[in-house]
């Protein structure tokens, strides 16, 4: 059962001037919603000249109210919530590495920023009916796994020990023989092993503890590694196919962490704008999870292979064994219980999405690589190695 919507209802959408927030309110303007953006336009992902440069900020319809501001900010998210009827709360510092030394900024933007949004739904007058956060499949930290001895079990995080020997894999006390990889479900534990887990984790069940209790339906999408055409190809931290594709076209070395085999669930933006559409008119979303990704893993070093014979750039893809500290090594989504709910179906595999998201690229401005400035970050705080 779908919501009936007209051109009146007024959608919010937090972070709206970002790569998911672009492609939906393109996605709602065209189905006749009224949609109101609020965003920082904060340089990191943007450039420094966002009102003018930014892809995805002037990729907004012209008929999108822009407000320009943080979630941080206690008056402009009350002001910015007035008239409206649904809320999709993408607005949030994003990066698992970065999370790991930027603790307080991201745990205020992330966690404070949903609280002061829930606080004014708590305490003013509005009309929000539904409430729907970006949720992630960093909060289940490593996947799920079968082992022979033991069944399904929830491995911890890898110990430095371990990575700094080279063993790559996950492990689980009286496992004997390896495990085998299986599709993360939403009942599958949640114990993320970053700072960014940890505060998408705080997000979504803030959401859904506090929309319940005011009255207001709340979704939470626990969405795989996005991409496609419109990823900052500024922010260094965030979106692997955008870093790799930056070195790339620049005929610089990939640096590939571990061994290569690092597997993630990459799912293209038109199906995650699917997803979240589907989050907000049909019903059977109330107060409920859902995982959003295409449902199969993609190892690092085809990634990075794929991504050259996309640009047609070969450049030396060195293995090297370094890892990030808070990386996972494994992780995909079951996508069942969205496909059964919700009618869910992703559209694109992964060589569709990296054709149309590289041609997308190559149309681009060839921006500067820093991808090493990162890492001295990360390495000057010993989360690098």
């Amino acid at each position: 059962m779908t919501i009936q919507h007209t051109a009146k209802q007024n959608i919010l959408i937090t972070g709206g001037a970002g790569f998911i927030g672009s492609h939906l309110a393109n996605a709602l303007c065209s189905k006749g919603y009224t949609v109101t953006v609020l965003d920082n336009l904060l340089p990191q992902v943007h450039g420094s000249d966002a009102l003018h440069t930014s892809y995805t900020y002037r990729s907004l319809p012209a008929e999108v109210k822009f407000i320009r501001g943080c979630i941080t900010d206690k008056k402009i998210v009350a002001d910015a919530l007035q008239q409206q009827d649904v809320i999709v709360h993408l607005a949030a510092e994003t990066g698992t590495g970065q999370s790991m030394y930027a603790i307080h900024h991201y745990t205020n933007v992330n966690v404070g920023g949903t609280a002061l949004l829930l606080d004014a739904l708590a305490n003013t007058k509005h009309n929000v009916k539904k409430v729907v956060v970006a949720s992630s499949r960093a909060i289940y930290g490593e996947g799920k796994y079968f082992s022979k001895e033991l069944g399904i079990v929830y491995p911890s995080a890898r110990t430095e020990e371990d990575l700094q020997q080279g063993n790559f894999e996950a492990n689980y006390p009286g496992a004997l023989t390896p495990l085998q990889l299986m599709p993360t479900d939403e009942g599958s534990k949640i114990h993320p092993s970053s700072v960014y887990g940890i505060s998408k984790q705080n997000q979504e069940q803030m959401v859904l503890t506090v929309c319940r209790a005011l009255g207001i339906a709340g979704v939470a999408l626990r969405y795989q590694n996005v991409y496609g055409p419109g990823q900052s190809l500024n922010n260094p931290y965030t979106g692997i196919l955008s870093i790799f594709s930056t070195l790339i076209r620049n005929h610089q070395p990939i640096n590939i962490f571990e061994d290569g085999k690092e597997s993630r669930d990459f799912v293209y933006i038109d199906d995650v704008v699917q997803s979240t559409l589907l989050a907000i008119e049909n019903e059977n979303a109330c107060n409920n999870v859902y995982n959003v990704g295409y449902g199969k893993p993609v190892d690092v070093l085809t990634v990075a292979s794929e991504l050259c014979n996309c640009y047609e750039i070969h450049v030396p893809l060195h293995i090297s064994g370094n890892f990030r500290v808070g990386d996972i090594r494994h992780n995909y989504a079951g996508i069942e219980k969205i496909q059964q709910e919700l009618g869910y179906q992703p559209q694109y595999n992964f060589t569709e999405g990296i054709n149309a998201f590289a041609a997308w690229v190559k149309e681009q401005p060839l921006a500067e690589s820093k991808y090493e400035t990162s890492i001295a970050e990360l390495k000057k705080r010993g989360l690098y190695k």
